[in-house]
């Protein structure tokens, strides 16, 4: 029998899932739980942790904290319509029982004590939904919570979603709390979902205070632009390498390492002498924090690396396939956070114009919360200790 007490039992094991299909925001996302995670639940709890990130991107070990290891899923993609197979020349059904396999022989084999699903509950096509009712039966202290970024879409898509999302029933039963990673003075998610998960709902702050970030200093003032992945990022990348660079900086560009070399090309031949191209940096964060100003789209992992800083930012918001940054951009306007621009006006003049009135400029972002990154161990560990409880009230 496993000794669940005290320092002596076996370490809590977390299972962090997302289904990644385009960007990198899924499993950063993740990746920052589990180092929060790793820092501060064992304190919390006297136990260990160990755990498993399960995404459909690569997740390199070495950026992962002690004692955490990555599975990578078969890759999927979004196309204008649907989800397709990324790389595997296969039907997408085909793909979906493949990665549904892996997902249920990893949690056969770890059992998690807590299983953090990001943003898709029962994951691409279902696919997580076997593993989730058989770790319901076969360790069914399990805690299993659903993780939702500050805003999904606009209100009326998230509730059609939510009502398919219920129709297939499961929901209320399996999962047991939901974590937002935002602020509801900023954006109320909690309105826009089904009861039987509103009810749910915690919202942590913003994943922003506490983010890894290295210490190298810059030896020249500089701007930045960034677009995440990357995958949709040209428009942006190539309005931004029109600027003028203000006096006394250079300007830096991260096209993000799905940008197709093709669209990197066109960003580096419109860049100006004071502006270098880089496909892909290893600390966007610390480019993000020591910069004298940001233009970027507005994907939930770069708003919060803007959000931790008082750097000034121009946000240039995708609008399709979803209207979630375009909500997002505006929501950061109305409360002072940032400026923004839409991506069919976005330009060199554009953004030129704004560096000038930008550069020298602080912004006080302390009037949201921030320190979701902070909250969640606290969180998980009230989870661990009601999984503990209900595993207490099965025994008698």
């Amino acid at each position: 029998m496993i000794d669940e007490s005290g320092t002596s039992g076996r370490p809590h094991r977390v299972m962090l899932y997302s289904h990644d299909s385009v960007g990198l925001g899924h499993t950063r996302r993740n990746r920052e739980l589990a180092h929060a995670l790793a820092r501060s639940l064992p304190e919390l709890t006297q136990r260990s942790v160990t755990g498993l990130l399960v995404s459909g991107l690569e997740t390199p070990s070495a950026g992962l904290p002690s004692g955490f290891d990555a599975v990578r899923l078969p890759a999927i993609r979004k196309s204008k319509h649907a989800y397709k197979p990324r790389h595997l020349q296969m039907t997408l059904e085909s793909v979906v029982d493949l990665r549904s396999a892996v997902l249920h022989a990893t949690v056969r084999q770890l059992l998690p004590d807590l299983m953090i699903i990001d943003r898709h509950p029962f994951g691409i096509g279902g696919e997580l939904l076997p593993s989730l009712r058989r770790l319901r039966e076969e360790h069914p202290q399990a805690r299993i919570v659903l993780g939702l970024r500050d805003v999904l879409d606009s209100p009326g898509v998230v509730r059609a979603e939510s009502q398919e999302l219920t129709r297939h029933g499961g929901v209320d039963e399996l999962i047991d709390a939901v974590w937002v990673y935002g602020d509801p003075m900023v954006h109320d998610l909690s309105a826009e979902l089904p009861d039987c998960l509103a009810e749910k709902v915690f919202h942590t702050g913003y994943l922003a205070h506490g983010r890894r970030c290295s210490d190298d200093e810059a030896e020249q003032p500089y701007v930045l632009t960034t677009v995440g992945g990357g995958a949709d990022g040209l428009a942006v990348c190539a309005a931004a390498a029109r600027a003028e660079v203000p006096a006394g900086h250079r300007h830096l560009i991260v096209t993000g390492p799905q940008m197709p070399e093709a669209d990197q090309e066109q960003v580096r031949r419109a860049a100006g002498l004071q502006t270098s191209v880089l496909s892909d940096v290893p600390d966007v964060h610390a480019l993000v924090r020591r910069a004298a100003a940001v233009i970027s789209m507005v994907g939930y992992n770069t708003a919060c690396e803007i959000l931790n800083t008082q750097v000034p930012a121009l946000l240039v918001p995708r609008e399709k396939p979803r209207l979630e940054q375009k909500i997002r951009a505006d929501a950061f306007a109305r409360h002072g956070l940032a400026d923004t621009v839409g991506i069919e006006q976005v330009s060199g003049t554009v953004i030129g114009d704004w560096l000038r009135t930008a550069i020298g400029r602080k912004v006080d972002r302390e009037v949201i919360g921030l320190s979701g990154l902070a909250a969640v161990p606290g969180l998980a560990a009230a989870q661990l200790a009601q999984g503990r409880t209900r595993g207490a009230g099965l025994a008698v």
